[in-house]
Parts: C-alpha cells; sequence; structure tokens
C-alpha cells in the first residue's frame, strides 16, 4: 500500500545513521567515555546554539547542491561519480575569473564568478555524458578517473602559472573582497546559502513536479522500457548530466566566494565536498527533502566534532569513525537496491529450506 511506502523509505534512511551512531556509542564507552553526554555536545553545540546552527547551515550550502548533483543522476540510472571534479573546478574557475572583477560593482562581480563556476562545471559533466550517450563508454569509470585528471591538472596550474608567489603555501591569489559574500551579523552565513536553499526548491519541483522529473524516475526504474515509449534517453542523459555538472559546479563556486577565498590544494579538504555529497545524496535517498535534511545532519555532524573535542575527553576523530559507518552501512544499502542481492540471499535460503523440508 502506498501509505506504507513513505515510513519504510524514512526507516530505511535512518538505520544507517543509528547503526554508525549504536557502534560509535561503544566505541566512545569502550574508552571510558559516556556517549549520550558526547552526542548531547555534539548536537547541542552545533544545532541548538545560535552560533553553532549559523555555522552548520553554513556548511550545509555546499553539501545540499553536491548532493542534489548526485541525485538528479542516480535516479535515472546514471552514476555520476565526478562530482568532486565538477566541485573543484567550479570553484578554481570562480577563483580566476574573480581576479579579473576586482573594478566591478560586487553583486554584477559575484553573478559573473557563479555563471563562470556553473559552465566549468557543466562542460566537465559534458565530456561523460557524450561518452555515454554516443559510444557507450561506462559514465561511473570515465567520471571517477575525471576526479584524479582534473585534480591534477588543477594541482599543475595552481603551482604553476595561477600560483601566489606572496603566499608561503601553495594557493592562487586572494579574490578581491567585493567578490566575498558578506557574512550576515556575526555569523557566518551569506547568501550563498540563500541561493542554494533557492536552488533547492528549484530541484525539487524539477525532480517532483516536472515531465523531466517524471522521465528521470521512468529511465531509473526500466530504462528499456522508458527508451520503447520513446522517450530520447540520450538527450536525457546529456541533460542530466548537464544540470549535475552545473549544480556542482555552482556548488564550488559558491564555496570558493563564501568560505575559501582563494584556491588550495586542500580546497574541497578531505575526504572532500563531491564525496561527502554522495553520502548526503544516499543518506536522503536521492529525496530532495531527505537530502536537505541529510546535508543539514551531516554539516552539524562534522561542525560538532570540535566541540566533543573541546568539552569532553572523547577525540574528535571519532567523527571520522562515524562517517566512515556510515559510508559503509549506506554502501550496502546501495548495492542492495541496485543489485537486489539481499533478495538474492533470502531466495537462495528459502530454496534451500524448502529442499530440506521436502
Amino acid at each position: 500500500m502506498p501509505g506504507k511506502k513513505i515510513p519504510l523509505s524514512i526507516i530505511n534512511s535512518i538505520m544507517p545513521v543509528i547503526l554508525a551512531l549504536l557502534i560509535g556509542g561503544i566505541i566512545i564507552a569502550m574508552i571510558g567515555q559516556n556517549p549520550f553526554t558526547t552526542y548531547q555536545v555534539l548536537f547541542q553545540q552545533s544545532l541548538f546554539t545560535p552560533q553553532g546552527l549559523a555555522y552548520t547551515l553554513h556548511g550545509a550550502g555546499p553539501l545540499i547542491l553536491t548532493g542534489l548533483a548526485i541525485a538528479i543522476t542516480f535516479k535515472a540510472n546514471i552514476f555520476n561519480m565526478g562530482v568532486e571534479g565538477q566541485f573543484i573546478l567550479g570553484g578554481f574557475i570562480a577563483g580566476i575569473v574573480a581576479l579579473y572583477c576586482k573594478a566591478l560593482p560586487g553583486g554584477l562581480a559575484q553573478f559573473i564568478c557563479l555563471i563562470a563556476g556553473i559552465a566549468g562545471g557543466m562542460l566537465f559533466a559534458l565530456i561523460p555524458a557524450l561518452l555515454k550517450t554516443y559510444f557507450r563508454v561506462n559514465e561511473m569509470v570515465v567520471t571517477l578517473m575525471l576526479n584524479y585528471a582534473m585534480a591534477t591538472v588543477l594541482e599543475f596550474l595552481t603551482t604553476g602559472i595561477f600560483r601566489d608567489n606572496g603566499s608561503g603555501y601553495v594557493t592562487t591569489p586572494m579574490i578581491p573582497k567585493n567578490v566575498m559574500f558578506p557574512r550576515f551579523g556575526d555569523t557566518r552565513i551569506t547568501l550563498f546559502f540563500v541561493i542554494a536553499i533557492l536552488v533547492f526548491i528549484i530541484m525539487y519541483l524539477v525532480m517532483k513536479k516536472s515531465v523531466l522529473g517524471y522521465e528521470t524516475t521512468a529511465m531509473g526504474k526500466n530504462p528499456a522500457f522508458a527508451e520503447a515509449t520513446g522517450m530520447r534517453v540520450g538527450n536525457k542523459i546529456v541533460t542530466l548530466m548537464l544540470i549535475s555538472g552545473a549544480l556542482a559546479g555552482l556548488g564550488g563556486a559558491g564555496y570558493m566566494l563564501s568560505d575559501q577565498y582563494s584556491y588550495t590544494l586542500n580546497f574541497s579538504a578531505n575526504p572532500g565536498m563531491g564525496w561527502d555529497g554522495m553520502l548526503v545524496s544516499l543518506l536522503g535517498g536521492h529525496n530532495p527533502v531527505g537530502i536537505l535534511v541529510a546535508a543539514i545532519f551531516y554539516s552539524a555532524l562534522k561542525n560538532g566534532s570540535q566541540d566533543i573535542d573541546i568539552f569532553t575527553g572523547v577525540p574528535q576523530e571519532i567523527i571520522a569513525v562515524i562517517q566512515s559507518l556510515l559510508i559503509l552501512f549506506l554502501s550496502v544499502k546501495f548495492i542492495s537496491e541496485n543489485t537486489h542481492a539481499l533478495d538474492k540471499i533470502r531466495s537462495f535460503f528459502h530454496k534451500k529450506n524448502g529442499m530440506e523440508e521436502e
């Protein structure tokens, strides 16, 4: 019954979080600390204090965009694993374009930089899209490898012609102040978070209320049937990859203008906003609302790690352990959903038990 599907999908999304926190709690107890106190500090400081909540929302901005970039393709059974590469390219291009916008008004300069970042992400996503459409090349392998190629190219450019020679570390020059997104009051929130929310609303309408959204779902459930009904699947693949690249590029550009202000070799941190976006998308079940909630939760988790290090005796590395457990459980869920492995295992044991009873 349709009424039973909603709670089940929510349970499927929450269960990996519960299991990760449960095992994390056991580890915290084993080192002699109270897991309940630790989790209380973690979420209270990152979600229930004005500064902490603002910092968490600021961190959620790029995660919302990279999560949506993953979801729009994964729902169509197209696996764009190159969001990380598109994100850093968008950030790099925005950072370089910003250097030439010093004389422009702030709003116009920011708009140009964001468009440049979006264009960079789209162009980079177009390569695997065309290879997939016209040559049947596996997009998962291509996009995965392009991430490393792009990181290497940007490292070459950052250490070479675009390096800020006045800096003591490898970085591009700092973007002009007129291009930076100003903060709202004393918080870390900037206009970029507002943009991310507006994009989230647009993507919600696209994925839930538009023809493209219905076609995307149809492609994901049965691509052969979708093609047989007259849908131009090749064109849809290119369109979805371009949207995905645009979202990732916008995320990188906004992250540059609101947080980093220059491109360094650690611009996207480790494991990277693109990879975090994949986790967020899986956690949110590729649903826009789920992605919004998952992005805020994941940002709170990262933000609160510093607080538990300060207010409790638990090292902040425990958050990395919980993140790793989340990835593990979400990977099991992803593999199970796409290969029906658990159904096959259940079927195997069912047949075996049936043979034994006979």
